[in-house]
């Protein structure tokens, strides 16, 4: 079943509603009777929602494959940074090996066509004092090092002494385009907030305030515009929201 893009839905029902609220406040400031400005403000309200979901349904549907791919290169990372020495270096052979790249592996760090591999994953960017260390280790031994991130200090250090680096965005294309990444990642699935949860922050008594602040400002204004019909019922839904909230929502 096909994911609903709550996003996209908000936005143009965020246009639409808007429209509405527009068009009936313009039409009764021109007199227009009542039932002729709700049937053509509604008219127009569906048109702008039409044209709103043309407009943005494919900025939308670009916006969550890359929201997805950063999410699955945030999983694979933390995979690579919480994984085994062993298992990181077999990943990593796995990926160049795939990727139609010559390979030299005994369990240790792989040597990708004469380049000693380095894999350095951790939570945080490599410090220089980390990079130092890999190049005190391997010596004069060409390396490149596969780490998510790099300080500037540790960037300008290795290149000193004319080393590469395998950030965060080449590791992931590795893994991607080839295929390999690991069936059971560390803490894959992480758990997301529940509706219930969601519910209880946005119900939660403290949001009372600005609703009702919302509210009767809101209300305020309708005495001093052209249209007042949007103020008065957005401020009301304000004000009774706020009044709602603070009897029965979550303490």
């Amino acid at each position: 079943m096909r994911k609903i893009d709550l996003p996209l839905i908000l936005d143009v029902l965020f246009y639409t509603v808007a429209a509405w609220f527009l068009s009936v406040g313009i039409l009764r400031y021109f007199r227009a009777t009542t039932w002729v400005a709700m049937l053509a403000s509604t008219l127009i309200a569906l048109a702008a929602g039409g044209v709103s979901f043309a407009l943005i349904f494919h900025r939308h549907r670009r916006r969550s494959l890359t929201k997805a791919e950063r999410e699955r290169k945030e999983k694979l990372l933390l995979h690579l940074a919480l994984e085994r020495e062993k298992g990181v270096a077999d990943a990593l052979s796995a990926a160049f090996l795939a990727d139609g790249k010559q390979v030299i592996s005994d369990g240790g760090a792989p040597v990708v066509e004469g380049e000693t591999v380095v894999p350095l994953f951790t939570m945080q960017p490599l410090s220089a004092d980390a990079v130092a260390n890999v190049i005190r280790t391997f010596g004069e031994t060409p390396f490149v090092l596969a780490c998510n991130a790099l300080t500037p200090e540790a960037e300008k250090l290795l290149a000193s002494f004319g080393r590469k680096a395998m950030r965060a965005d080449e590791i992931f294309s590795l893994f991607e385009r080839t295929g390999t990444t690991p069936e059971r990642l560390i803490c894959g699935e992480i758990p997301r907030p529940k509706l219930k949860a969601r519910l209880r922050r946005v119900f939660s008594k403290k949001n009372a305030r600005p609703f009702f602040t919302g509210g009767i400002l809101l209300l305020f204004m309708s005495l001093f515009t052209f249209f007042p019909l949007y103020y008065l019922i957005t401020g009301s839904i304000l004000l009774l929201s706020s009044v709602f909230i603070r009897v029965l929502g979550y303490a």
